[in-house]
């Protein structure tokens, strides 16, 4: 079946498809949301579709796509909504006040999954770039940008698209582009003072994996003495959808043992997320047997300690997007988790 252009429905999908996964992390960066960074492709898609007849060819069809993403995402952002990390909403909250007090979901800022945002590439230099610019601390500074700053910093910096290139999709002015591009590297330049970052190597460096190997070891054993050798002194720990977090080691080993002591017992299953290690953690399931999801935890290193693990706690959403089974019998090991 031909769409009238010569271009076969079959021929039409396949070229779409090639560029979801790139697109997805577009609108991720973007939306600060897995899953309206899904909706916002799929609308995409089907713009693409209805009005590819009227596609001239006078720019790539990937650069059109990415002209109609943007309408999209830049819609979507008009109600204003900035998601968050909870250290960017209030305090840290001692240990002696703790409590779980959630937010609405678009409140928060989401994980995703690194298939869904890194297109494979076989330049290092190009992958690295795309693993930092979904890393959680860029992607937060990324939603205090206004959306069309947004927009022209993910495409000339992360994308590396030409200025007269951004000009051309967003209907603007080179010069309009380039003053975009400097106040939102300004924005972010001041952000950076204030935040610590994630120096993770692509792929782990031998000293980060067995970081991470005796991280499951003391999480898995509940051994706070040994998880406090791994934290940083000011290692901070959320777990949205609450806005509760924390801030150094004692005040979390000593959460984890009051309030989170129901994780004792728990599972760790490897995922990629957001460029960054991190695990599905499963705690145990008295009812069933085995063990049930309970979070997806993202780590950060720096200076050979865990500076930040942050806790997804909406396990209903994250399992499935990850690819993860929804129960862990009594045997682990035995368990492969689904991509």
């Amino acid at each position: 079946m031909s769409d009238g252009t010569g271009t076969t429905t079959a021929d039409l999908d396949m070229r779409l498809e090639k560029h979801r996964v790139e697109l997805t992390g577009y609108c991720y960066r973007m939306l600060g949301s897995s899953f309206e960074a899904e909706d916002a492709v799929q609308d995409t898609m089907v713009r693409a579709w209805r009005s590819y007849e009227k596609f001239e060819g006078r720019s790539s069809l990937r650069s059109w796509l990415y002209r109609i993403a943007t309408n999209v995402c830049l819609d979507m952002l008009t109600a204003g909504n900035k998601r968050a990390r909870p250290m960017d909403l209030s305090e840290s909250t001692p240990l002696a006040q703790a409590a779980l007090s959630p937010r609405p979901d678009h409140t928060w800022l989401e994980p995703m999954p690194d298939n869904r945002v890194l297109p494979t590439t076989d330049d290092p230099a190009e992958a690295a770039v795309a693993k930092e610019s979904v890393r959680l601390a860029f992607m937060a500074a990324l939603q205090q940008l206004p959306s069309k700053q947004r927009a022209v910093l993910i495409l000339r910096e992360v994308l590396a698209w030409r200025a007269s290139e951004v000009a051309e999709l967003l209907d603007t002015s080179v010069a309009s582009v380039n003053s975009a591009l400097q106040r939102a590297r300004a924005t972010l330049a001041e952000r950076d003072e204030k935040a610590a970052h994630a120096a993770v190597s692509d792929p782990l460096d031998e000293d980060q994996q067995k970081l991470l190997d005796r991280y499951v070891a003391a999480f898995e054993g509940y051994d706070m003495t040994a998880l406090t050798t791994l934290l940083h002194e000011d290692a901070v720990m959320t777990m949205p959808p609450f806005d509760l977090w924390l801030t150094g080691h004692d005040d979390i080993t000593g959460f984890m043992t009051t309030l989170g002591a129901a994780c004792e017992g728990s599972r760790l299953v490897p995922v990629q997320v957001n460029g960054l290690p991190g695990f599905a953690q499963y705690k145990p399931d008295p009812e069933q047997g085995g063990h049930t999801p309970w979070a997806v935890q993202v780590l950060e290193i720096s200076d050979g300690r865990l500076t930040g693990f942050h806790f997804f706690l909406d396990t209903k959403r994250w399992f499935p997007l990850f690819g993860l089974p929804l129960h862990l019998e009594a045997e682990p090991d035995q368990i492969q988790q689904g991509v």
